[in-house]
């Protein structure tokens, strides 16, 4: 029963930061695809306007998701980050990055630094969601196997179905990016920023859908178990809910319903976290470590999730305030562009 809960309470701050951290990438992907400085100033004066006031909240699910792991699962935690090293630490170091090029780019003193930093922004924006993405795809195609370091330090993480679930997540973080910045931009009465990212959103829609299908293949030729999981049950049942979730948005979006389309395209990703979980159950590193194996000892797991509880209930208001605060306007950063 604890491991069980402590793997739920996990996935559940997994999931957030995939949604969430997820559209935080993606706006820095049309930051990277918005064009020359005169031309796409007003699409990232939008992205800055955005992000400014909840980006480092974002990140808070994956700090969650590390602690949970590292306590709950030690073995499995301890096997992931020895194999899967290289990914990771580009991740890593592609956050710092990030993080500290969009806190320095509105204080560039001249024009060479801003491009500079907008490059790291952007470009760490892209690379960040790819190798976490790459991480998860080893994972799910039984690449780690328990112990230190002992799977393939590269070949673990650059087999099909690894670089496959890379692009998957920059795609769909883009997706959810342009869902939400549409939103921010029919709020903030921008008609013309409405159009760009419905288009944008449209299409990365699209191209999120096709890479779904097409997935499907590639994991029925890579991983036969993953497939199956994910053609029965539990697994199919939120495959389904996901490109149902998926066409919905896309339908809302045609028709500029922009609030509620924010909610399905989070629906459709949440779908598929949770439909990956269900098609490796049991195992938390398939095919040789359930969840129950990989557990630590009761007293450790009932500690956490008492710990982890109280946590939620601090943190859950306090992050709703944050992000009905930042819908309203209230919060909001006019990036006005410097001459």
């Amino acid at each position: 029963m604890l491991p069980t809960l402590a793997a739920v309470i996990t996935l559940v701050g997994l999931t957030a930061y995939v949604v969430f951290g997820g559209a935080d990438f993606g706006a820095g992907f049309w930051d990277l695809t918005a064009g020359g400085a005169e031309r796409g100033a007003a699409v990232r004066a939008m992205i800055k306007r955005a992000m400014s006031p909840v980006w480092e909240a974002n990140h808070v699910w994956l700090i969650f998701v590390l602690v949970m792991l590292w306590t709950a699962f030690p073995e499995a935690f301890g096997s992931i980050t020895s194999t899967l090293a290289f990914p990771l630490f580009l991740a890593a170091l592609g956050i710092v990055l990030r993080g500290g090029a969009f806190a320095l780019k509105g204080q560039a003193a001249t024009i060479a630094e801003a491009r500079a930093l907008g490059a790291t922004f952007a470009l760490s924006s892209v690379l960040v969601p790819f190798f976490l993405g790459t991480a998860a795809g080893a994972i799910a195609a039984g690449e780690v196997p328990v112990g230190n370091a002992a799977g393939d330090e590269w070949g673990s993480w650059t087999g099909t179905t690894p670089l496959f679930v890379g692009v998957l997540a920059v795609v769909t973080g883009a997706h959810l990016a342009a869902v939400f910045l549409g939103a921010d931009s029919h709020r903030a009465g921008k008609p013309e920023l409405v159009h760009a990212f419905r288009r944008r959103a449209l299409g990365s829609g699209v191209v999120a859908g096709a890479l779904a299908i097409a997935g499907l293949a590639i994991v029925n030729s890579d991983v036969p178990d993953l497939y199956d999981g994910l053609t029965s049950g539990a697994g199919l049942a939120c495959v389904l809910v996901s490109a149902a979730a998926g066409l919905i948005t896309l339908w809302l979006e045609w028709r500029e319903r922009f609030e509620v389309a924010r909610y399905t395209a989070a629906a459709a990703v949440a779908a598929i976290v949770a439909g990956w979980a269900l098609a490796q159950e049991p195992y938390l590193l398939p095919p040789g470590l359930t969840v129950k194996e990989a557990a630590a000892p009761d007293e450790t797991l009932l500690a956490l999730v008492i710990a982890a509880c109280a946590g939620m209930a601090l943190l859950l208001p306090a992050l709703a305030w944050l992000f009905r605060l930042a819908v309203s306007g209230r919060l909001a950063y006019e990036d006005k562009p410097r001459p």
